[in-house]
C-alpha cells in the first residue's frame, strides 16, 4: 500500500520560495506506472492542481503557476519536491502530495498547511 508525507516549514515569508518534499513508500517514483503530484487548497476554496512529474522524470505544470513552479524528484530516496517562487498570501494553503493520473489522483498524502507571512 502506497503512503505519502508531505514535510516542509509551515510558515514562508513572502517573495521567498515555498520548498516541500514528498517521501513515498510502497511504490517507486522512478517505475510506478502512476504520475506524482502537487496539489493544493487555499482556504475557502477548491483544490488546484499544481503539476506533477512522470516516472521518466517529465514535469508537468498548470499553466497559471508554471513560471513560479518547480517540481524535482531524487529517486535514490524516493521522494519528489516542489519549490513555488515569489510566494504572495495568496499561496497561503494546504498542500499536498498524490499519486496517480494528472486528472485522477488516488492516494493523497495527509496534506500540510504552509502560510505565507511575514
Amino acid at each position: 500500500q502506497v503512503q505519502l508525507q508531505e514535510s516542509g516549514p509551515g510558515l514562508v515569508k513572502p517573495s521567498q520560495v515555498l520548498s516541500l518534499t514528498c517521501s513515498v513508500s510502497g511504490d517507486s517514483i522512478a517505475t510506478s506506472y502512476y504520475a506524482w503530484n502537487w496539489i493544493r487548497q487555499p482556504p475557502g476554496k477548491g483544490l488546484e492542481w499544481m503539476g506533477a512529474i512522470a516516472s521518466d522524470g517529465h514535469t508537468y505544470y498548470s499553466p497559471s503557476l508554471n513560471r513560479r513552479t518547480t517540481i524535482s524528484r531524487d529517486t535514490s530516496k524516493n521522494h519528489f519536491s516542489l519549490q513555488l517562487s515569489s510566494v504572495t498570501p495568496e499561496d497561503t494553503a494546504v498542500y499536498y502530495c498524490a499519486r496517480g493520473t494528472m486528472t485522477t489522483p488516488t492516494s493523497w498524502g495527509q496534506g500540510t498547511q504552509v502560510t505565507v507571512s511575514s
